[in-house]
């Protein structure tokens, strides 16, 4: 009897806890959605934008890549569709004034870095208002990329950037797969269809033909900064050798205006756009979970097979990427 009267306490505990739970949650979303609506206003990035005239901050930090969209649970680092929703929020908001762009990042695969520098365009192109950029640590390859669509670039001091250049990274571990009687099968359509394939060498042909990818995108790239620095392309050619820049020799290059703080540069926008809110939007997960997945998911231990694999994928991708190779993603 005794046992049956613990056992129903125990039942009762857990559904007042599941009850006690769910009421919690259930308010904490109806709260956020109605300061949502009692703005009028719903926002693609997560963001509700102040009323007040402000310069939008937009924060580019790690590797410029479009994952999709981050789950309800979990996002981590740089999120493409969120960055990109946020400038599209700011070109609609009528009490925007302008973008701060905020980066520090080794850069990321072309297209993303190219959606990205497109986007910043069509925001100054369609408003008419202004994005300075900032760079932090570092603003290298597809970090320099997205910053061409602002009028002015400040770096920190001890900012790296420049890393004019394309890169395809490929990995081949043949020896290893014939080391331990590995070997791969491919059926095609044609002699370079497998191209890139890990196990197999590149031929003179192949190797031509990733070449060639790699300099279409590297002219695009010295185009795109020859408009955004008013330079030439001849005079860019001569600084775009892929090196990565101090703040200094950046300056010395002309490929940046300012060194300075980042509450120095701030300060000066402002002035410009006459003493504006500097406005930092911060998008959360809806559950707030994030950074407990995030724990989670980085405690779950992995095998030598598992770790060797994801190595070899981050590092032989085989993408195109305007990225600063020290520090390989």
């Amino acid at each position: 009897m005794k046992n049956k009267q613990l056992i129903a306490l125990v039942v009762a505990a857990l559904v007042f806890v599941f009850v006690c739970s769910s009421s919690i949650l259930v308010n904490t979303i109806s709260k956020r959605f109605d300061s949502s609506l009692n703005l009028n206003s719903f926002s693609l990035s997560g963001n509700v934008l102040p009323a007040n005239p402000h310069i939008g901050v937009v924060k580019v930090e790690g590797t410029i890549m479009d994952s999709g969209s981050a789950s309800l649970f979990y996002s981590d680092g740089y999120n493409h569709q969120n960055t990109l929703n946020l400038i599209e929020d700011l070109k609609n908001s009528s009490s925007n004034k302008g973008i701060l762009l905020y980066v520090n990042s080794p850069g990321g695969s072309v297209t993303a870095s190219d959606d990205l520098y497109l986007k910043l365009k069509e925001y100054t192109e369609e408003t008419g208002r202004p994005i300075w950029t900032y760079m932090a640590d570092q603003a290298c390859s597809g970090g320099y990329y997205i910053s061409m669509a602002s009028e002015k670039i400040y770096a920190n001091r001890n900012s790296w950037t420049g890393s004019i250049g394309v890169i395809i990274s490929l990995m081949n571990y043949k020896d290893l797969y014939e080391k331990i009687g590995l070997k791969g099968i491919y059926i095609t359509s044609g002699n370079n269809k497998a191209m890139g394939a890990g196990d197999l060498d590149l031929t003179e042909e192949q190797q031509d033909i990733f070449q060639s990818l790699v300099d279409e995108s590297y002219e695009q790239f010295v185009e795109i900064v020859a408009d955004g620095r008013n330079m030439t392309v001849s005079e860019i050619k001569k600084i775009a050798d892929g090196r990565i820049y101090s703040a200094k020799q950046a300056l010395d290059n002309k490929l940046i205006d300012e060194i300075a703080t980042y509450e120095e540069m701030k300060e000066a926008f402002s002035e410009q756009l006459g003493d504006v809110e500097i406005y930092t939007p911060e998008t959360k997960d809806l559950f707030d979970f994030s950074s407990l997945f995030g724990h989670v998911s980085k405690l779950k231990p992995r095998s030598d097979a598992e770790m060797l694999i994801e190595f070899m994928n981050n590092n032989g991708s085989g993408v195109p990427m305007y990225y600063a190779e020290p520090g390989l993603f």
